[in-house]
């Protein structure tokens, strides 16, 4: 009777090639194929390191449609690697349903663990790391971008982001309006990378430091914001939910003072002076 195979989901750099570790340069050298987010660029990872080895396309449009059949293979006897384009599978990148799958089957699924953007940023972010809430991508359209924002006012935990350098400078300049201009948070960049970068201070000092500097806006980013207080005041709260909502109809000035007006929140707390 043959046994089956096992699923590993291997870790790699999310920039600096020294960071893959030696238990996952051993697990990619020995799986029978490698299941990529962009097998172009896992291809070039593989070669650095002298390794080759068939890969399979694995990515949001296809996942659903190819994991039966990689079940079906591990259930033969091959073992399969799961890796995404840089860091840990599954944060933010494909995969998850691949791993139900291989669960559901009976299939032994294993990490690899390594290099991590969330927790590589969280560790020098000098923020409050004890509680925390991952987010990920912010959605790209404006207004759900800053309803979103606007939900998350009232959170507690340390909030972590993920975002795209075509996006940076407006999710920066929408998180002051729906969180605080004084609301402090740190802004990681290329971590890891030859320009890596990390600045800290409020949300206004990093969108002002982002909208002046253009090598600021360049690369891959997370941000990191501080928790509301413990005793957020309610009124606030909710006046920063409507100026969100109401910025996007309305000039700042206009926006602050009306949802001054109707939460009782200072305007001041609401846009910046």
């Amino acid at each position: 009777m043959s046994t089956c195979g096992s699923l590993y989901v291997v870790a790699t750099p999310i920039g600096n090639l020294g960071d893959l570790s030696p238990r996952a340069l051993e697990t990619l050298g020995r799986v029978a194929a490698i299941c990529a987010e962009d097998t172009r660029h896992t291809r070039q990872l593989l070669a650095h390191f002298g390794v080759e080895k068939p890969l399979q396309a694995l990515h949001e449009h296809n996942e659903d449609e190819i994991a039966e059949r990689l079940v079906a293979r591990m259930l033969a006897g091959e073992s399969l690697a799961l890796v995404s384009d840089a860091g840990t599978p599954l944060v933010s990148d494909p995969g998850f349903r691949l791993v139900r799958a291989a669960r559901a089957a009976g299939i032994k699924v294993s990490p690899v663990p390594g290099p991590s953007a969330l927790i590589a940023a969280l560790s020098v972010a000098g923020l409050p790391s004890d509680r925390f809430v991952f987010e990920g991508f912010l959605p790209a359209k404006a207004a759900a971008r800053r309803e979103r924002l606007a939900a998350l006012s009232a959170e507690t935990r340390t909030l972590v982001f993920y975002e795209s350098s075509h996006r940076i400078e407006d999710t920066l300049a929408d998180a002051v309006a729906a969180l605080g201009a004084a609301r402090g948070a740190t802004l990681a960049r290329e971590l890891t990378k030859l320009f890596e970068t990390v600045l800290d201070g409020t949300l206004e000092d990093l969108r002002a430091r982002v909208a002046a500097d253009v090598n600021q806006r360049k690369g891959e980013f997370v941000l990191l914001v501080h928790g509301a207080g413990e005793e957020a005041d309610a009124k606030v709260i909710e006046g920063r939910r409507l100026y969100a909502k109401l910025s996007e109809h309305l000039s700042p000035s206009t926006a602050a003072k009306l949802a001054a007006e109707l939460s009782g929140a200072p305007r001041k707390a609401l846009y910046g002076g």
